[in-house]
């Protein structure tokens, strides 16, 4: 609905004053060859052209309003053509603010009907019995001036009524856009609070913990196991803390930057960051192997963090659906870009746990934040996950 008002204003303002000024030279030229007003004993060639600067006139009236009314007083005095005094009673009455603008239109309207009956007189004939009489005369200036007038007076207060319930409607709807960004910004910095409180508290019981079973284990595979449920432990620390950190910003469009010390997620180059998940994945059971395409080089930071969440996602999703399964992981550097495949083979029937999905889509949405492309889909009983990042040249 508001495209189609936007397009009907446009073709209005477009094509409605070439109409406004055919309709006009065309009503003035009728007039004063006596079709629907007084003959003219003037010559053609001088009707015509009086008749086409009055229709100019009326359609320059946006932006020039003094063309118009000098031609209605011309046309008025020399054609008795009303057309073209009704036109400009309307578009004073449209267009012109203030009491001494209408005053003065008035008064010059007043002086130019007074010449017309003048010239009635002075002409005599039809024009006289026409214009110049008194019964007449007040007919006129009621049909061509008055009621014009008071037409285009009423015009412009309805457009002006609707005018300010739009700037008011504008305005209600700005205040409702920052009534919600506040309380947006409230109902995040409490998430965060509680998150920091809760989460946050648990997490670094369950490193301190690990920590002690380290240190006082005197099983080599029980350390082990605590040393990677530590370190796990301080990676969702330093991952928490990101997101906290996200959430305080005022402005959810600039929470697509991190803090620098994110960890391994800030690294420019995701090679490390990356190997060290794969060490932890395959210390965790999976079967995991990697190779590399391309010639590897630096990334920006945005863009390596955006790797390294692809792979630790789609890793994820293995222990939690396809534990046994074997699992690559592929980075191809191109021209313009990065490519992430992550793919896993099927695997026997067994437990796995709950999924949602919600990580998949939180991944899409981070990817194409960047102007990326992401694939997911099960390939050969197994699932792939494929992530085209653009990298922008310098």
């Amino acid at each position: 609905m508001a495209i189609s008002a936007v397009v009907l204003r446009r073709l209005v303002e477009r094509y409605v004053p070439p109409l406004l000024a055919l309709v006009v030279a065309a009503a003035v030229w009728s007039s004063a060859t006596g079709a629907i007003g007084v003959r003219s004993p003037l010559p053609a060639g001088l009707v015509l052209l009086i008749a086409v600067a009055c229709g100019g006139a009326a359609g320059f009236v946006r932006s020039r309003r003094w063309p118009l009314f000098l031609a209605a007083a011309v046309g008025w005095l020399v054609l008795a053509a009303g057309p073209v005094v009704a036109v400009a009673s309307y578009q004073a009455g449209r267009r012109l603010r203030g009491r001494r603008r209408l005053a003065g239109y008035v008064v010059g309207a007043a002086l130019a009907m007074a010449g017309g009956v003048l010239v009635g007189l002075s002409v005599g004939g039809l024009r006289r019995l026409t214009t110049a009489t008194p019964a007449n005369a007040a007919l006129l200036v009621a049909w061509l001036v008055v009621f014009p007038l008071l037409a285009g007076l009423l015009v412009r207060s309805r457009w002006d009524v609707l005018a300010a319930l739009r700037d008011r409607a504008e305005r209600l709807e700005r205040e409702q856009l920052a009534r919600t960004e506040r309380v947006r910004a409230e109902e995040r910095a409490r998430i965060a609070r509680e998150m920091h409180d809760v989460v946050a508290h648990r997490v670094s019981l369950m490193v301190v913990h690990a920590g002690a079973l380290e240190v006082t284990s005197t099983d080599a595979s029980t350390v082990e196991a605590a040393a990677l449920i530590r370190s796990t432990g301080r990676q969702a620390l330093t991952d928490l803390r990101e997101v906290l950190g996200v959430l305080r910003q005022p402005d959810p469009d600039a929470g697509s930057g991190t803090p620098p010390s994110a960890g391994p997620d800030s690294e420019g180059n995701p090679l490390d960051a990356v190997e060290e998940l794969l060490h932890e994945s395959r210390a965790a059971g999976l079967r995991v192997r990697r190779w590399d395409e391309g010639v590897a080089r630096p990334l920006p930071p945005t863009v390596g963090r955006t790797v390294y969440r692809v792979v630790r996602e789609a890793l994820t999703n293995v222990r939690k659906h396809a534990p046994e399964a074997e699992t690559t992981v592929c980075l191809r550097y191109l021209p313009d870009g990065v490519e992430v495949v992550v793919r896993n083979g099927s695997s026997p029937a067994g437990p796995a746990l709950p999924g949602a999905g919600l990580g998949l889509l939180g991944l899409r949405e981070r990817v194409e934040l960047l102007g990326g492309r992401l694939e997911t889909g099960r390939v050969d009983g197994g699932f792939l996950v494929r992530a085209l990042i653009p990298v922008a040249v310098p």
